[in-house]
């Protein structure tokens, strides 16, 4: 079952195991709309919890001190809402903003809003170099969109002053942090233990420099 699973992987990310019933919401959402709007790659629902929903959610400790405060953050190319719509599950305090420019896939994000009832969640139909927020964000986070200095040149203007971005990473990026603009650094590099999955995650922390 999905749901053993699920709970099951957010013990081990010291999660409530409660927060499986609107996850799995949000997964029976997904799978509905996949059919038709083809969201993800991914299909089969087991798959879909360990390397959609819990890889999202690995990275939650590095946006609970934000979450505390009420802070913000955008994801970037939010495709289906990974990590943006389970980010705004785990911390309903959170002010999420998801960017994407697939219309089919921004229309099934104001769904998953509205059905979840996630308050503090949006989903703008932008380019990410195109948009112009009313206020900065905390952090701008992205999963397997672009490199490292294509993240910055596209959403770095949508941080606010010692904003971070928060970028998921399958291994050690190297040459993409050699290609990093002057003025920006990597200033964390965390291993990511994805429950039942068997492959590398990381989360680099990106910054300006003096932030």
């Amino acid at each position: 079952m999905e749901r053993a699973l699920l709970e099951d992987g957010l013990v081990q990310l010291q999660l409530d195991r409660e927060l499986a019933t609107p996850l799995l919401q949000y997964l029976a959402l997904m799978l509905r709309w996949n059919a038709t709007y083809n969201l993800t790659a991914i299909r089969e629902p087991r798959e879909m919890v360990v390397k959609h929903i819990l890889d999202s959610a690995a990275m939650h400790p590095f946006v609970k001190d934000i979450a505390s405060k009420g802070g913000s953050i955008a994801d970037l190319g939010a495709g289906a809402g990974l990590p943006g719509i389970v980010l705004s599950i785990i911390y309903p305090d959170l002010h999420v903003t998801m960017i994407e420019s697939a219309g089919k896939k921004v229309r099934f994000l104001r769904e998953a809003i509205r059905q979840l009832k996630l308050e503090r969640a949006s989903a703008e139909h932008v380019r990410i170099e195109a948009f112009k927020p009313t206020n900065p964000f905390d952090a701008i986070t992205a999963r397997a969109l672009a490199t490292l200095p294509l993240l910055i040149d596209f959403g770095g203007h949508l941080l606010r002053p010692g904003g971070e971005l928060l970028a998921m990473k399958a291994v050690f990026p190297t040459e993409e942090i050699d290609g990093l603009t002057d003025g920006w650094n990597v200033t964390a590099d965390h291993e990511l233990a994805v429950p039942f999955l068997d492959a590398q995650r990381r989360l680099l922390v990106v910054a300006r420099n003096g932030a």
